[in-house]
């Protein structure tokens, strides 16, 4: 500027992630100025921001992003597509309680994105704290496991600031993200039969993310989704097969959806499930579920295939997952476990005998990630069309 005048930009705000033990990491805020409790977990996906912040399995937690940059390629609109949900979303909002980065870019470049991270965060009044140490942080939870923690704004802390950080693993997390009522999807004329969807599927959203929706669409699949306490038994709803979704929280507190899938297969309906589908089917059956240390989360988990005599195979896949808790490895009899994680040995997927009950702890319809599992919708299908 003239006559030696310059700018001066204010300092940029201190925030600081207090962990339950105490342990405080420095940094800058971005996105919303306010406090935010949750439960502090990890993501070493390279690229997907958009889609795990909107993943409604991370309800409850603060995501720590291992990749040192996060928010160059920006965010896309919130355009709905011709079903009435987001078309580049997971969901309808940004599920995580608070964001944790090395390197939190406001500058963004790519041809679909209308919002950097940090106003699209501040929009939809999460917290985010950059200039962290992410590698000291992973460390941290890896060697601890999973703990409690809270973004503290400076500008927003108060005298009687509780020290008792709120533990949304109390919460019946899934009754937060499920759907309120049915809806009916149909497919596009391009996807279908003859003029009719290829086949009718009963969906428990337990958290769903809006891609499986999309999967089964594009594949000619007419969805029924419903609330996850939904009882089909009292409905009047004409089905093919049953689908239970991702989601977040304890499996344990989802009592009405483990009955209703118990009954569904107790009745031989064909049913799938994903993430946290696998776990609720898992209990249906009688088998039991843990919370892992501090669990996957990423875009490159190696799952290794079982024969149908419970033996590894020489298949590999590489899978994109996010979830806390696992499946135990003793299943009744007339099941075996299917999948297996080529790094830590932990269940990555069940099935009965039959082949018409199946589930896995990864997601097939991850996007952005990697495919090698998408084939599974397929099968699926296979099963429910004989």
């Amino acid at each position: 500027m003239g006559n030696g005048a310059y700018l001066v930009y204010p300092a940029p705000e201190m925030t600081q992630l207090i962990l339950s033990d105490g342990t405080t990491f420095e940094g800058e805020s971005f996105g919303a100025k306010c406090n935010s409790d949750g439960e502090v977990v990890f993501n070493t996906g390279m690229a997907g921001y958009v889609e795990s912040l909107t993943d409604p399995s991370y309800r409850g937690q603060i995501l720590v992003f291992t990749y040192p940059l996060i928010g160059n390629y920006g965010v896309p609109g919130a355009e709905h597509n011709a079903w009435g949900f987001s078309k580049n979303f997971e969901s309808e909002a940004v599920q995580v309680r608070g964001v944790v980065v090395a390197q939190a870019s406001e500058e963004f470049s790519h041809f679909n994105a209308v919002s950097s991270l940090s106003r699209w965060l501040e929009h939809h009044n999460i917290p985010g704290i950059t200039g962290v140490d992410t590698r000291a942080l992973t460390k941290k939870l890896r060697e601890h496991g999973v703990m409690l923690g809270r973004i503290r704004q400076e500008s927003v802390v108060s005298g009687q600031e509780s020290v008792q950080i709120e533990d949304p693993n109390l919460r019946n997390l899934v009754d937060e993200v499920s759907c309120k009522e049915v809806k009916t999807y149909q497919p596009e004329d391009s996807a279908m039969r003859g003029g009719k969807p290829r086949a009718t599927v009963a969906v428990f959203d337990c958290g769903i993310k809006n891609n499986i929706l999309r999967s089964f669409l594009k594949r000619g699949v007419c969805v029924h989704r419903l609330p996850w306490n939904f009882d089909l038994d009292a409905s009047d709803l004409a089905y093919d097969a049953v689908f239970v979704s991702n989601g977040p929280g304890d499996p344990k507190m989802c009592k009405a959806t483990i009955a209703q899938v118990a009954k569904s297969i107790g009745k031989g309906i064909p049913t799938f499930g994903i993430c946290l589908g696998n776990q609720i089917l898992a209990l249906a059956i009688g088998g039991d579920t843990y919370k892992l240390k501090y669990g996957h989360r990423g875009v490159n988990q190696p799952c290794i295939e079982h024969d149908a005599a419970g033996k590894k195979t020489d298949k590999c896949i590489i899978t994109s997952q996010n979830h806390g808790f696992a499946v135990k490895e003793e299943l009744p009899a007339g099941w075996q476990v299917w999948f297996t994680n080529a790094n830590d040995g932990t269940v990555e997927g069940i099935r009965h005998e039959s082949g018409k009950f199946f589930s896995v702890q990864f997601h097939p319809e991850a996007t952005p990630g990697p495919e090698d599992a998408d084939y599974l919708f397929d099968e699926f299908l296979k099963v429910v069309n004989g």
